[in-house]
């Protein structure tokens, strides 16, 4: 069994080894593929996993509040939630 990853503003979030994340053609939609899994992602989601590279989570957060002109606290939280909820599925290593 693996330790749970918990997600918090000083991780550095990346897509885990056996996940990739491409834009579908077929589907004309970003996806992450992972064994037996197809996820597709929504716009938010694949902005947010545009900036995990190499960025912890803060500077991710920071760099959205910015670009979208939005409050920090309102992007820390769907930030938050949507990297921990991937972290639950196996497809977010931090």
């Amino acid at each position: 069994m693996t330790d749970a990853v918990v997600i918090d503003e000083t991780s550095t979030p990346r897509l885990a080894d056996h996940v990739t994340m491409r834009f579908d053609e077929h589907r004309e939609r970003w996806v992450i593929l992972a064994p037996e899994r197809v996820l597709i992602l929504d716009e938010i989601s694949v902005e947010i996993l545009k900036r995990c590279d190499g960025k912890t989570v803060a500077q991710v957060i920071d760099d959205l509040a910015a670009a979208f002109e939005a409050p920090r606290a309102d992007i820390a939280r769907d930030v938050m939630a949507m990297l921990q909820g991937l972290a639950d599925k196996g497809t977010i290593a931090a």
